[in-house]
């Protein structure tokens, strides 16, 4: 499977979940949602799909199910696609993934689409890798621009610098998502300490003490007894 079907197949699965579609709403999705799939045709979207269909990750509903989504016109307007529960826990195990590939331009395009799917820790560690991949990236840039500046003529050296200024915004984007993450994370942290405090003081103070000569409770008389 190649990187891009890769991409692909995410982002369909991802899609899916969130409701069923038809293969026409799933490719204008892909085209405007999401920003990044532009290049994506039917000739790569429906081969996509019956891949998916057969490995068991989505279902194939036709008929009242899909006029009943969206009144298109065309047979392949009738084909609806369900996520299966095998493709949910697939698409699941995909968004736990933080190795090399969910750093790329489009897989972390992709990725970063799923954010609001994805947990806390597992969003850190990709939006991380991606920054750490940029700062080489700006590195290698900045290098290469000190060794060939001389030789470069005024546009070809301005195109280079526009190249260096898009990655350090991005860079800085990502400084600031992280900082947004771990202030999250933080918050919560203080939130569920306190309240674990606050039960443990509660529970201290709902016990009150018995006063002199009152009654003791029967587990407590029983070991009186004994």
């Amino acid at each position: 499977m190649s990187r891009r079907s890769g991409i692909l197949e995410f982002a369909v699965l991802g899609l899916l979940r969130e409701s069923p579609m038809h293969g026409y709403e799933l490719r204008k999705r892909l085209n405007t949602s999401l920003g990044v799939f532009r290049a994506f045709s039917y000739g790569s979207l429906y081969p996509c799909l019956k891949t998916l269909v057969a490995n068991g990750w989505l279902i194939e509903e036709s008929g009242a199910a899909g006029e009943a989504l969206a009144p298109l016109a065309g047979r392949r307007a009738k084909i609806v696609y369900r996520l299966t529960a095998d493709g949910k826990e697939h698409f699941e195990e995909l968004l736990s993934q933080t190795g090399p590939d969910a750093y790329e331009d489009e897989h972390f395009a992709a990725r970063f689409a799923f954010f609001g799917q994805t947990s806390r820790d597992v969003r850190m560690r990709v939006l991380e890798g991606r920054r750490s991949r940029l700062e080489e990236r700006l590195e290698k840039m900045r290098a290469s621009l000190a060794r060939t500046r001389e030789r470069l003529d005024d546009y070809t050296l301005e195109l280079q610098r526009h190249g260096m200024e898009s990655v350090e915004r991005e860079v800085r984007w990502l400084n600031e998502l992280i900082e947004s993450e771990r202030a999250g994370r933080d918050q919560q942290r203080s939130a569920s300490d306190g309240s674990a405090q606050q039960n443990s003081t509660s529970g201290e103070s709902g016990v009150l003490p018995r006063r002199r000569g009152s009654t003791p409770p029967p587990d407590a008389s029983d070991d009186t007894s004994k």
